[in-house]
């Protein structure tokens, strides 16, 4: 409309309704919030190496701070860290093959 300013953000907006309990995000929404497709996400939760979920209603769903806390344990400052996570595409128990056949 012309003659109406558009209001500028300068700070980040409070939360809407902080007393509320944390958000919980569906497998679409979780993947996208890592960068990760939802069967890569599907894959983790199956091979037990992905993030924290629950089960409410039949549904699976994350919360936010279980995803953000998997991201971080995939820290690492170098290619030979070790580091101290598992936020890992691997499967447990089957060891990585680097020999060529």
């Amino acid at each position: 409309m012309a003659g109406r300013p558009t209001p500028r953000i300068t700070a980040m907006q409070p939360e809407p309704l902080p007393n509320l309990p944390p958000r919980y995000l569906r497998t679409p929404e979780a993947a996208k919030f890592l960068g990760l497709s939802g069967r890569t996400l599907e894959k983790h939760r199956t091979f037990g190496t992905g993030p924290a979920y629950r089960k409410i209603g039949g549904r699976v769903v994350y919360r936010l701070e279980d995803l953000q806390h998997w991201a971080e344990a995939g820290a690492r400052t170098s290619t030979s860290d070790p580091g101290l996570g598992a936020a890992t595409t691997r499967r447990p128990g089957r060891p990585a093959v680097f020999a060529r056949r």
